[in-house]
């Protein structure tokens, strides 16, 4: 094998490693030391989407099942995601992803004035290592989208970035999205762990259901679809097969005044 094939996996296994450190060295200071939705960082992700072709309908649904943003004032959030791989692919071939995510609240009133805090955060993604939970009546993962994920908050992403470029990955993939998230009233005792999140993307509207699988399921049935309806591609899949659709070139999946 040559050794420079050799040199980029350990590149690879290097990046990955750095990962893990990040995760751990936010863990050592202790759970309390991190936003809430970081506090799951090396977690199983058991999550659906399904696509939206009636906005106001789905709002309306929403609305009888009683959700509410999960985050009043700033629940609509501006994403901007880059995926970072080796020139070879080395990542996406076994099924992972390393991404950095860079979340910028919409505010309104007088909080404009201040300007939004931006968030930035490390992810790493991989096929479940470890046995599922079987379900009664099925495949231990059913029709859901399971991954093992590790996810950490950083400072600030041009630096990383750079580190990621110098162990030979690059971001290769960019895409955009306007995400608000609900939640279920907790007098809803079966979605406990539930998120419903609203995306707004350039290429349509979805929104991803995460939590228990039995969560999901009941979620969706209030939302109006069914289990053949679930969508368990990522977005890049999803822009890349927009595009064939389209006769166009893949790029980036960006809003038109972004490219």
């Amino acid at each position: 094998m040559p050794a420079n094939v050799d040199a980029r996996r350990a590149d690879t296994t290097r990046g990955i490693n750095l990962v893990r450190s990040l995760y751990y060295r936010n863990s050592a200071a202790g759970e309390s030391s991190l936003p809430p939705s970081v506090k799951n960082s090396m977690a199983r992700e058991t999550e659906v989407k399904l696509r939206i072709t009636d906005v106001p309908a789905f709002h309306r649904a929403l609305k009888r099942m009683g959700a509410r943003p999960a985050s009043p004032g700033t629940s609509k959030v501006h994403e901007e995601n880059v995926i970072f791989d080796t020139p070879q692919g080395g990542l996406a071939k076994h099924g992972q992803l390393l991404r950095i995510r860079t979340e910028t609240p919409e505010v309104r009133g007088k909080a404009k004035k201040v300007g939004p805090k931006q968030r930035v955060i490390l992810t790493f993604k991989q096929p479940v290592t470890r046995p599922a939970i079987p379900r009664l009546g099925g495949d231990s993962n059913g029709p859901y989208k399971v991954r093992d994920e590790i996810e950490v908050e950083v400072t600030e992403s041009a630096n990383l970035a750079r580190i990621f470029e110098g162990l030979g990955m690059s971001g290769w993939f960019r895409y955009e999205k306007y995400r608000t998230t609900f939640r279920l009233p907790a007098s809803k005792a079966w979605a406990k762990g539930l998120l419903i999140e609203l995306d707004e993307t350039p290429i349509g509207t979805f929104v991803e259901l995460e939590g228990p699988a039995e969560a999901i399921d009941q979620a969706a049935r209030g939302l109006g679809y069914s289990k053949r309806e679930y969508v368990l591609k990522n977005y890049l899949r999803l822009y890349m097969e927009d595009c064939r659709r389209r006769g166009e070139e893949p790029r980036h999946m960006l809003f038109p005044n972004r490219k």
